[in-house]
């Protein structure tokens, strides 16, 4: 049995260690430029073999920041990173970025194969909170499968005082297909470069296969089965939603995942009402 350890960097970061080598990283104040809407995030987040799977702040897109949930567009506020996409006048860099800020841990705890981070955190855009958050991540190792999963929770409470219309490039701006928001993984940049290997590839539930029948279909889970460079080891990805199926966002030749919230519409949250996330992501070595 791999055992878990934590080593709690106060007012900055908790690492998973999983016997000796690190699991991986969750960065709860990482202090980034404001334009990449500061949130937490988890990088490196590596396999029990010792691969890094996540990349952050790559050069195409540097508000891509490992693994971390993040919204789109809030009432108008940039909680994603980077320039907005606006339905009149597209991309344009804009001051209307927004920021997840940490409050307080209420669990943080590991024993054996397990372990749980929770905290509460604040949306914000200056001066005023949009939502409250209650944050709980379950780690779980499973040494004789060569696995382990996160099981992210979350529950956002809108204390605006106002409706929250949630969009995205799609749904807000116009921009057909690009529909990311939510939960988001940024991949290795080798997990799927295939080298016309069929063996490599992103699946889903209902027997969908590559990108162009995974992509904004409507599935309960999707996989990516990748390679590292260097290793040359093999990693199978499970992303599930556990509520039901939502519909995917998926890039390949800059590896991303996202599990959208909403899709083609916007969505709007009532004052005083929740928005429920339940995730789980397994990370298996062949």
């Amino acid at each position: 049995m791999k055992t878990l350890r934590l080593h709690h960097e106060t007012g900055r970061s908790v690492s998973l260690l999983a016997g000796d080598a690190l699991l991986c990283r969750y960065v709860y104040a990482p202090g980034l430029d404001a334009k990449e809407s500061p949130k937490p995030y988890f990088h490196p987040l590596n396999s029990l073999a010792g691969d890094t799977l996540t990349n952050f702040r790559p050069n195409d897109h540097p508000w891509h920041h490992g693994l971390c949930f993040t919204l789109n567009q809030v009432a108008g506020v940039n909680f994603w990173g980077g320039p907005t996409c606006r339905r009149a006048d597209g991309y344009q860099w804009r001051d209307d970025h927004g920021v997840q800020q940490h409050v307080a841990w209420t669990r943080l705890e590991a024993a054996g194969a397990q372990a749980v981070l929770a905290h509460t955190l604040e949306w914000r855009r200056q001066d005023e909170v949009l939502f409250r958050e209650a944050r709980t991540l379950e780690v779980a190792v499973d040494a004789a499968a060569q696995s382990w999963s996160l099981h992210w929770r979350g529950c956002l409470t809108n204390v605006s005082g106002r409706p929250l219309a949630l969009g995205n490039p799609h749904s807000h701006g116009g921009l057909a297909g690009s529909h990311y928001t939510g939960l988001a993984f940024r991949g290795a940049r080798a997990l799927l470069d295939d080298h016309l290997d069929p063996t490599i590839k992103v699946t889903a539930e209902g027997g969908h296969e590559g990108v162009p029948a995974v992509h904004g279909t409507a599935a309960r889970w999707m996989e990516w089965h990748g390679q590292l460079d260097e290793t040359l080891r093999r990693v199978i990805i499970r992303f599930e939603n556990h509520p039901g199926p939502l519909h995917w966002f998926v890039r390949r030749n800059y590896p991303l995942a996202a599990l959208p919230v909403q899709f083609d519409q916007d969505r709007v949250i009532a004052a005083g009402a929740d928005l429920a996330v339940d995730h789980t992501l397994t990370f298996t070595s062949l």
